[in-house]
């Protein structure tokens, strides 16, 4: 009888541990919708330094991550009718974080090279920008091509778009590669980097914030890669329809441009 109920008790138990075992195996093979929606939230990363883009600004007494990447956040969360959960880190860290699932999404100005390509897919290209150089107000008049900066210092943002321009045209030696734009500037105005290369409309942002860095007018940078897009783990179809979905209709309303012109106009007020 004991032997019996033996039997029984750990049938009941190997069929438990089966059912569990599926239910776990069933969740860790949710996909990237899947989670957005038994969630009830879509989480982005995003690096808060980088000016119209996503910065910190003062909302009512309140400090808030804003930009027009995080309204086209918002619109996404919308669209998808989950709530938008932002994660601010070092822009070097975003991809990592996207790998590791730590964040559904990538919204950071970000350029969709060829080696970003390997470890994640990129929405459409919603903004085309080009870059520029930064030095200290009165030097940026020397400034016409990338000749006359050789042998300068000049920083970059660590493991942006620019960090790549600048090692295609400078050596090793000669590019200090810092985590925030923030830091970038206070290198420049105490001369530790004689220079520093930002996105066009960051770069503008941040001299008419400072009235002893200037942008030099004479040298535009473009690269091959044309614009920024929306990063996500690779394979998630479902997710950058719904996505590009978002994008094209944000750019056919005029929601697009709207975002840019508020956020340009926020930014400068901090």
């Amino acid at each position: 009888m004991k032997k019996g109920l033996l039997k029984k008790l750990t049938a009941v138990a190997a069929v438990a541990a089966i059912t569990i075992s599926m239910i776990g195996c069933g969740s860790s093979k949710q996909t990237g919708m899947e989670k957005i929606k038994s969630t009830g939230k879509l989480v982005v990363g995003t690096s808060a330094d980088y000016p119209p883009y996503e910065f910190h600004a003062t909302i009512d007494g309140k400090d808030e991550i804003v930009g027009f990447d995080m309204d086209i956040a918002k619109a996404v969360a919308d669209n998808l009718g989950v709530e938008l959960e932002i994660k601010d880190m070092d822009f070097d860290g975003l991809l990592v974080a996207l790998q590791a699932n730590k964040v559904d999404m990538v919204f950071a100005g970000m350029t969709p090279t060829d080696e970003r390509k390997q470890n994640a897919d990129f929405s459409d290209i919603y903004y085309e920008g080009s870059h520029r150089f930064v030095l200290r107000n009165g030097e940026e008049v020397n400034i016409n091509s990338f000749d006359d900066l050789k042998g300068k210092k000049i920083g970059v943002q660590k493991g942006s778009i620019q960090e790549g321009i600048a090692k295609e045209h400078f050596d090793a030696s000669d590019i200090k590669s810092l985590g925030k734009v923030t830091d970038l500037i206070l290198d420049l105005q105490n001369n530790k980097v004689d220079a520093i290369l930002v996105e066009e409309g960051v770069a503008n942002l941040y001299c008419n914030k400072n009235n002893n860095i200037a942008v030099a007018q004479n040298l535009v940078v473009t690269d091959d890669n044309g614009g920024v897009a929306i990063a996500f783990s690779k394979g998630q179809s479902e997710l950058e329809t719904e996505v590009n979905k978002t994008i094209k209709e944000l750019i056919e309303s005029g929601k697009m441009s709207e975002y840019v012109t508020k956020a340009n106009e926020l930014a400068g007020e901090q």
